[in-house]
């Protein structure tokens, strides 16, 4: 009898001891070895069902993903590493908003200490040489989607202005910005309609191209130094808009939509994720439209993002495997045909769903071909902390010039705002 209770007192101190290690797991996210991940999102993407997909893979892993606003997800984000606590085990972070946070490169895991060098031969080079640290040898991200910049043409305003619309035809004939102002010329002279929607559009022409823009890699502002080509891109909008070439279609605008549902203009320099947009919100376009390469001297990159571990993370090693398997190539793949997010992994290019791929709103035409071509061309950008900023000030200042305000004063008083603002 004494030997049964015993046992017996064994049996319920191992069952009370399993269920309070069970309860702490489910308690603390881990299941097992395996972890839960918090992962911040923004945008439109397939990230949940790819997620879902990776959970099915590895059952010993939750995901918990929450998508937010760009601007909300990027302050919160900054709100978190700043206070030390509260940030997620993954982020995505855009690039515009990338430079930011290079001030705080402790507060994020160097990826290469995770092994990222191993995949890095996967990745456009100017996509990935920007998520390093000046010296090179600190990864803040891993590539997701890019913005390679094309030129949408609307065939109705071509063939109406005698324009050629063939897609290779067009990229022949516009080949150069002297090029670009003459279609432009030819199609305000035949049809009444500006080229492109907006003072912004014409000024990213060249300013999506530019290597080096409004700081360098020290933090000073570059933005009165001559020939970094801020100051050209600004002249050359306000060039346009004189001549009559520049609409006031103010991107996302429901005026902005219906330009794009009615013709209204003839062309818009836009990245690939453009056409989602269209195909949602511009129904009556569908036909009208096309795509084609943008002279090489416009040739830029517009969007896109990474997705960064804070050093905060409890789970660096899981949450680099999931990143690292959610941005392959084949997983980058299934985000393109998807939700129309641009693979920064050139092996996509080559793969038979992308280059047979058919866009029904571009009339069948694969609009693929002339993204992958301009991402080939696009250089290594650095844009600075404080670039949305200075890029906010300077389009307020082309705006008052498309309201009639002369475009020096409008320029200086610019430049006078931007260096108040960066000396707080």
């Amino acid at each position: 009898m004494k030997k049964g209770f015993i046992v017996s007192m064994l049996l319920l101190v191992s069952a009370f001891l399993f269920a309070c290690s069970s309860d702490n797991q489910e308690a603390s996210g881990e299941n097992g070895d395996g972890a839960t991940l918090d992962f911040w999102v923004f945008g439109a993407t397939n990230y949940e069902d790819l997620a879902k997909e990776y959970e099915k893979e590895n059952p010993d892993v939750k995901i918990n993903i929450k998508r937010s606003e760009l601007g909300d997800h990027h302050d919160s984000l900054f709100t978190s590493i700043s206070a030390g606590t509260g940030a997620p085990d993954l982020t995505m972070i855009e690039v515009d908003q990338l430079d930011r946070y290079r001030e705080a490169q402790d507060r994020f895991v160097n990826l290469y200490d995770l092994g990222a060098d191993e995949i890095q031969d996967q990745y456009l080079d100017w996509k990935w040489n920007m998520a390093e640290n000046g010296e090179g040898d600190f990864l803040f991200g891993l590539p997701t989607d890019i913005g390679p910049k094309a030129m949408y043409y609307h065939t109705g305003v071509f063939e109406n202005a005698k324009l050629p619309t063939d897609p290779d035809e067009v990229s022949d004939m516009i080949s150069s910005p002297d090029a670009f102002a003459d279609a432009a010329s030819k199609v305000l002279d035949e049809t009444g309609k500006p080229m492109v929607d907006s003072m912004e559009m014409a000024f990213r022409a060249n300013m999506d191209a530019l290597e080096v823009s409004y700081f360098n890699r020290d933090g000073e502002l570059l933005i009165e130094e001559s020939g970094n080509g801020v100051r050209e891109a600004y002249d050359y909008a306000v060039e346009l808009h004189d001549k009559g070439y520049v609409g006031n279609f103010e991107m996302w605008t429901p005026e902005w939509a219906n330009a794009l549902n009615k013709g209204e203009f003839a062309v818009e320099m836009a990245p690939a994720w453009l056409k989602g947009y269209m195909t949602e919100n511009a129904p009556e376009g569908k036909g009208n439209w096309k795509v084609t390469t943008l002279p090489t001297d416009f040739a830029g990159n517009w969007g896109g993002s990474y997705v960064a571990i804070p050093a905060e993370s409890e789970q660096q090693e899981a949450a680099y495997d999931f990143a690292k398997w959610l941005l392959s190539p084949e997983n980058q793949l299934k985000s393109f045909t998807e939700s129309g997010l641009f693979p920064s992994a050139p092996s996509v290019y080559e793969m038979d769903e992308f280059v047979n791929n058919e866009d029904e709103y571009f009339s069948g035409q694969n609009t693929a071909k002339y993204f992958a071509e301009a991402a080939q061309d696009i250089p290594e950008v650095y844009k600075g902390p404080k670039y949305v900023t200075v890029n906010n000030e300077v389009l307020t200042a082309l705006r008052n010039v498309q309201e009639g305000a002369d475009p020096q004063e409008e320029w200086d008083a610019a430049v006078k705002r931007i260096q108040d603002i960066l000396k707080r």
